[in-house]
């Protein structure tokens, strides 16, 4: 069996752990099977050279100007493709669409009808197109709708990450079968602590995102570093030792330096691997942070949390916890702050909070393997 793995990539943590979330649960299942990814150019999400050392194959993709001329390398030689490990988009069984976060007004009407052009041609040849739990919508923009209506008659399985999600997307299609309501799936993975990791000074984990301020309103993108720094302040008047964890690429560090800066020079820790940034996170006794898969890190893991989010997958995330009041907003008073990051940090309402997450990430993990039951379900009848 031949499974493309769309999306998924390497362009923030997030996108890489859905990536090592996929390829575990195929491999586990479908210990044969070839997994493949369309390559990007070098600085893109998915280039060859980071996804070809994890075994994937290269898919022969090549899209200009809303044209796919992969297909060209149909003349090449069967041989020769083999010899180079290259792919057709004809040879694909099963595509595993792993956005977290592309089909929206938002993120614009691009990725919409990419999708509807491709799974149109999947559909005709047979091959299986699912798209895993990942945010979707709104869709008030006219343009959008007829080419997010198209790809949903393509696909055999869509999965909303929360319940807006599921509304968005039923709200111009239908309630249909396919279309189902499962959490995000990374909760599945297990962090790893970075050998010789030293958490002694590293108590409580502030994650910045710079998505805060360029996917956020003037007041509250002007609202959001001096949010962060009055939120670190608080912690090291408390000794409860933050320090800062950058997630994602460079703005992130830029935010992580000033808030470092602001507050007299608390540690920055800055990891590469995904699972490593999991682990790192599990090791801490709360988080403050913006970034979604961050949180869904914290929270998998029983770690108190509070949030700040651009979008409504954050508000539906902690909903799922239990915990809705853990999302606040930048321009909340320094006063509900401080209660807020009492109530995370304190002991007696720190551990009532482990408690309520790690019985909540227990559900919320069998949940997720009920979807990859559906998952393998429509996967079985490539076999």
């Amino acid at each position: 069996m031949i499974v493309e793995i769309r999306k998924a990539g390497f362009i923030n943590k997030g996108a890489e752990l859905m990536l090592y979330a996929v390829m575990q649960k195929v491999k586990e299942r479908y210990p044969d099977a070839i997994l493949v990814m369309a390559p990007t150019h070098s600085n893109s999400s998915q280039p060859f050279k980071k996804f070809a050392p994890l075994g994937l194959f290269p898919k022969a993709s090549l899209w200009r100007k809303g044209v796919q001329f992969g297909s060209l390398a149909n003349i090449v030689p069967k041989k020769i493709r083999e010899m180079y490990g290259i792919i057709l988009d004809s040879e694909v069984d099963v595509v595993l669409d792993a956005s977290g976060f592309s089909y929206s007004d938002q993120c614009g009407v691009g990725s919409s009808r990419e999708l509807a052009s491709s799974s149109r041609k999947w559909k005709k040849k047979g091959t299986k197109v699912i798209l895993l739990p990942q945010a979707l919508g709104p869709y008030e923009k006219p343009k959008i709708q007829g080419f997010v209506k198209e790809w949903v008659v393509n696909a055999d399985l869509i999965f909303a990450r929360e319940e807006d999600s599921y509304h968005y997307l039923s709200n111009i299609v239908g309630e249909l079968d396919k279309i189902k309501l499962f959490p995000d799936f990374t909760n599945l993975i297990e962090g790893v602590l970075p050998d010789c990791y030293d958490s002694s000074d590293r108590k409580v984990a502030l994650v910045p995102n710079y998505r805060m301020i360029d996917r956020t309103v003037e007041r509250e993108s002007e609202a959001y570093l001096p949010f962060m720094i009055n939120c670190a302040k608080y912690l090291v008047k408390k000794n409860a030792k933050p320090f800062l964890l950058v997630h994602d690429g460079e703005n992130d560090r830029m935010l992580a330096d000033n808030i470092s800066e602001a507050v007299g020079g608390i540690p920055i820790v800055k990891e590469t691997d995904p699972r490593k940034i999991k682990g790192i996170i599990g090791s801490c006794d709360a988080t403050v942070g913006s970034r979604f898969h961050g949180l869904v890190s914290a929270l998998s893991q029983g770690v108190p949390s509070l949030a700040t989010g651009w979008s409504h997958k954050y508000t539906r995330l902690f909903e799922e916890y239990g915990f809705k009041e853990g999302v606040v907003s930048v321009l909340d008073s320094e006063r509900d702050i401080e209660y807020k990051i009492d109530l995370i940090t304190d002991d007696g309402s720190a551990e009532k909070l482990k408690g309520q997450f790690n019985e909540r990430s227990k559900i919320l993990k069998k949940s997720s393997e009920e979807m990859w039951m559906y998952v393998f379900k429509q996967m079985d009848q490539k076999i």
